[in-house]
């Protein structure tokens, strides 16, 4: 099983004009492909008076790729939307390069770079994230040890999710499922066995 994967923190988009031609990148995380299909769509009727609506995406369910030139010359438009999303090592997402033609042709070349481009800089505009499986974990400790807990959790790559003070502080928090166990096993030897993380449940959570 895949133990992480990246992806993009959030939907996004990002322009340029080359030689008058202006470029829009729309990307956005998905997980499934009516998600994907229902993204695409939106763009092509926000932008139904574009030249062209060029989709791209890849996802890990089924180990997806597909793309659509939509009325650009064959190789010159979904490819290199495509290749950006697999350049960043992304999945679990979705691209659409809108083009308005500004009357001067870009020539074969010119067009693989604008859309290159274009959907570079969505990515960049929504952000690369590690999702990681992690392990979701809860601990119950008094207040003397919580002040030395609460940055050992961080420090070993934790996120903590929720904070409770009671009688006693009880933290939510996950970390990668790779890194659980040695954090676990230095809890209880920080406090000398009194306390311990219990696990209570794994997802797939962003970790940087």
């Amino acid at each position: 099983m895949v133990q992480s994967y990246k992806t993009i923190r959030k939907s996004a988009e990002a322009q340029f004009v080359e030689k008058h031609s202006r470029f829009i990148g729309y990307i956005a995380p998905v997980t499934t492909v009516r998600q994907a299909n229902e993204f695409i769509a939106s763009i092509k009727s926000k932008h139904w008076d574009a030249t062209h609506n060029v989709p791209a995406y890849i996802l890990r369910e089924g180990n997806l790729k597909r793309y659509s030139d939509d009325g650009e010359p064959q190789g010159t438009a979904g490819v290199p939307v495509l290749s950006a999303l697999e350049k960043a090592g992304l999945t679990d997402c979705v691209c659409v390069v809108t083009r308005y033609f500004g009357g001067t042709l870009l020539g074969t070349g010119g067009l693989v770079r604008a859309y290159s481009h274009a959907a570079s800089i969505a990515v960049e505009a929504g952000g690369v994230v590690t999702r990681a499986l992690c392990k979701k974990m809860k601990i119950k400790c008094d207040y003397g040890f919580y002040g030395r807990l609460s940055p050992m959790i961080i420090e070993a790559g934790g996120v903590i999710e929720n904070t409770q003070f009671e009688d006693n502080v009880i933290i939510d928090f996950y970390i990668a499922s790779d890194l659980s166990e040695k954090l676990s096993a230095d809890i209880i030897e920080a406090s000398n066995g009194k306390f311990s993380a219990e696990i209570t449940g794994e997802e797939f959570a962003d970790i940087d």
